[in-house]
């Protein structure tokens, strides 16, 4: 379990997020949805200390890590513990498929390279891409590349997975092949955290649906209670816009069906 608890960051005078606070339980997929601008990615970055935010606390594996002051062993542990997979990819153009998804395993894991090599291949069979080891990511098209960004996350096995919307780079009709592969993630097991604008994605797949805007969590619950019996007028308000299929059912007026 991860559990985050009052997490502050501020950039100047804009305070983006402000007192965030989310428990994921193991093997939950939790998604987080929201306009541009509503912290969700800078949460996100938080979560590995990619941010450093300016308060809170982030507890994985019984292990307390206060976030105003993580000492370099800290950040060093709880980036072990997780993986991101980025929008922009960030692949290393000058080294192969494979050699990206070893990095991180001969690097941080000190890992050998016949055993590295191993376990990258293994992860890129795993994703669809067992004929691109050799080639070079400007070979590769948008869904490819972050596939193979999948593929370097998985390949470290970290308690937690992070998604920074995944599939917001690429081509509408390269968004279905990333996403097939996340489900396939999500029937692991997996303990994810997604920022994602897939609202049918967000539907199939959350145990958790949490709405950002303006810094905070305005709103969370199951798929059907955030997507169907909408508590809140402001997440209301954004999923008209974003779900062409939204449709508002307050409890109280629902019918039981006639027997």
């Amino acid at each position: 379990m991860i559990e985050i608890k009052n997490i502050h960051k501020q950039f100047g005078i804009h305070h983006v997020l402000k007192g965030i606070n989310l428990t994921v339980r193991k093997g939950e997929v939790v998604t987080i949805i929201g306009p541009s601008g509503s912290g969700k990615t800078t949460f996100l970055r938080c979560l590995n200390l990619l941010e450093r935010p300016d308060e809170g606390v982030i507890s994985l594996q019984d292990k307390v890590i206060n976030c105003s002051y993580p000492s370099k062993k800290d950040i060093y542990w709880l980036r072990k513990q997780t993986a991101m997979v980025f929008q922009q990819y960030h692949l290393f153009a000058h080294k192969t498929v494979i050699e990206n998804v070893m990095e991180g395993l001969t690097i941080a894991r000190k890992m050998r390279k016949q055993d590295a090599y191993a376990v990258a291949e293994n992860e890129l069979i795993k994703v669809g891409l067992q004929d691109k080891l050799n080639v070079y990511p400007s070979q590769l098209s948008g869904g490819q590349k972050q596939r193979v960004g999948i593929a370097r996350a998985l390949a470290i096995h970290p308690d937690v997975l992070l998604f920074d919307e995944p599939t917001a780079a690429l081509d509408p009709e390269l968004v279905g092949e990333v996403l097939e592969v996340m489900l396939e993630i999500v029937k692991t097991g997996a303990t994810m955290i997604v920022v994602t604008h897939e609202m049918e994605f967000a539907k199939r797949v959350s145990d958790q649906v949490v709405f950002m805007d303006e810094g905070v969590i305005v709103e969370q619950g199951t798929p059907e209670e955030v997507f169907r019996y909408t508590k809140k007028e402001r997440t209301r308000q954004f999923l008209r816009r974003v779900s062409p299929e939204y449709l508002y059912e307050p409890k109280e007026f629902i019918k039981e069906p006639v027997i």
